[in-house]
């Protein structure tokens, strides 16, 4: 493999030479500079990007923190600050910070370790005091799915209380009485947030908290499975179900079905997200679209931007609205 020792001897110039051309220094003209890269093509050098970083004191990366690999909610966040990656010509650096403070903390020190300065962030767990003083720290950090006022031109976030009310209008648009909701057990925001405009909206419609069956279980198909079964065990009736997301509702459909409740004949179902999952369910999930991989886009641009200091006030939109995706899982009371 080729060596910057080997780019200097063959250009028949300096080391610090090749090295000026590698970081783009002014004092070297363009003559030298087209030679030092033709040799550097012709050798196959690739110059080493920590190094780099040293010299220049910037990395040419893009980071995004999210808490797992496997959600396919998560792989399009990450898609989504890929993209950008890719247009600007930058490497995508992903780190995962799972379940608590510390974990979200390593994963973006890692990132920070790397010399990566622009960096989107979805952190669930991190207190807010907490991340203010990491953004005064870091002036490329952009927050995702996260809403802190004092900061509100580093968030990118979603209008989670509308998406709920948005779910609830739909079903009493189709005559819905009675209503149960499943929904996320970890003690985050969003799940709060989503079951909060959910049930506000129906109570405006004379239809008590106390009314709604709510259960609570992991954010995934089989969380979905046993939130449903405790739903049914305890007997009290429902026409609707509103899931946290998706997956929840995958698994409340093949719940209901296993026990002869048909979808949407006997009970309609609405998720939240709209990932790829919800067009392959059986009925397609009528579910609540969160535009996540164009948010994650804009805060990948917007941390690029906050960090050459092109940012002095609030551009651009940083609240999204969910939109309603109808499909097959709702349907009228009969």
């Amino acid at each position: 493999m080729a060596t910057i020792k080997d780019v200097a001897k063959v250009a028949g110039v300096s080391i610090a030479t090749v090295s000026r051309v590698i970081n783009q220094g002014e004092k070297v003209n363009q003559k030298t500079r087209d030679k030092v890269r033709t040799v550097m093509q012709q050798l196959g050098y690739r110059p080493n990007a920590n190094a780099q970083a040293l010299v220049t004191q910037k990395s040419k990366t893009l980071g995004v923190v999210i808490p797992e690999l496997t959600d396919p909610f998560f792989a399009l966040l990450a898609s989504g600050v890929e993209a950008i990656a890719k247009e600007m010509g930058l490497q995508l650096l992903l780190s995962t910070g799972t379940g608590s403070a510390e974990s979200e903390l390593d994963a973006l020190n890692i990132l920070l370790d790397r010399r990566c300065e622009a960096i989107v962030m979805h952190s669930k767990h991190i207190s807010d005091q907490k991340l203010q003083q990491l953004l005064g720290q870091n002036p490329g950090l952009v927050l995702i799915d996260r809403y802190i006022p004092e900061v509100q031109e580093r968030c990118i976030w979603l209008d989670n209380i509308e998406g709920g009310r948005i779910a609830a209008r739909h079903l009493l648009s189709l005559g819905h009485k009675c209503f149960a909701c499943i929904s996320s057990e970890y003690d985050i925001e969003d799940p709060q947030l989503r079951l909060q405009g959910f049930v506000e909206t129906l109570n405006e419609q004379g239809i008590s908290k106390g009314t709604v069956a709510v259960s609570m279980a992991t954010p995934n198909q089989q969380g979905g499975q046993s939130a449903t079964q405790e739903l049914l065990a305890t007997g009290q009736p429902f026409t609707a179900l509103f899931a946290y997301n998706d997956a929840m509702a995958s698994g409340a459909i093949s719940t209901l079905e296993d026990n002869g409740i048909r979808v949407p004949e006997d009970v309609s179902i609405i998720g939240f997200d709209d990932v790829i999952l919800a067009s392959f369910t059986r009925p397609k999930l009528t579910t609540l679209k969160y535009p996540v991989e164009e948010m994650a886009a804009q805060a990948a641009q917007l941390a690029l931007m906050h960090l050459d200091g092109e940012v002095t006030t609030m551009q651009t939109e940083m609240k999204h609205l969910p939109s309603l995706i109808r499909r097959a899982s709702c349907a009228r009371l009969r």
